[in-house]
């Protein structure tokens, strides 16, 4: 088995759909990425702050899986790393099938716990057209399928870089499945 490693990282300190790609990210505990606009205890994702500005901040880490971009590839989207708003692009880990709950150690001390997937957006088609359906799918009992990457809450900071070694730690069962936050 390969180990899952950290393929990029990416932060925008304006609400831009796209991030732009780093050497590393500074992960505060219990706020995100240093730097970027999503940082911070309560939420900050635009159309839910105007519902309720108060809600806990449930998507400080976007993480996506590189294995995405190359399906994506095979159906004719050329998607790079942090194009699609993901902080930690990441490669040889199956992020869709962790439970929620699981906790992410990425490098020498940060952790992050998931607390659901990401619910993809139009903004995708502004992107590329047909971008949005292509993350979304359906399983064998017609049950919508999200691949647009999971979300966490940074629960121990730290340097996140290129190259960083990703280890899973499951919670305990029963495991719940990921739903998007």
């Amino acid at each position: 088995m390969n180990k899952a490693i950290v393929k990029s990282v990416s932060k925008s300190s304006s609400h831009t759909f796209s991030k732009y790609n780093c050497e590393k990210i500074l992960l505060l505990k219990g706020l995100g990425v240093d730097g970027d606009a999503h940082l911070g205890k309560t939420v900050k994702h635009r159309s839910r702050v105007a519902h309720d500005p108060t809600q806990p901040n449930l998507r400080q880490v976007h993480l996506i899986h590189s294995e995405l971009f190359d399906e994506l590839k095979e159906k004719g989207f050329d998607i790079q790393d942090g194009q699609i708003g993901e902080n930690i692009t990441t490669k040889g880990i199956e992020l869709l099938k962790l439970p929620k709950d699981a906790v992410l150690s990425i490098g020498e001390k940060a952790k992050i716990m998931i607390t659901g997937l990401r619910n993809p957006c139009k903004q995708l088609d502004s992107l590329k057209q047909g971008l949005m359906k292509a993350v979304l799918d359906k399983d064998e009992n017609g049950n919508l399928i999200r691949k647009a990457g999971i979300m966490g809450i940074v629960l121990e900071g730290g340097a996140v870089k290129i190259g960083d070694e990703i280890k899973v730690e499951l919670p305990k069962k029963p495991y719940v499945k990921l739903d998007r936050v």
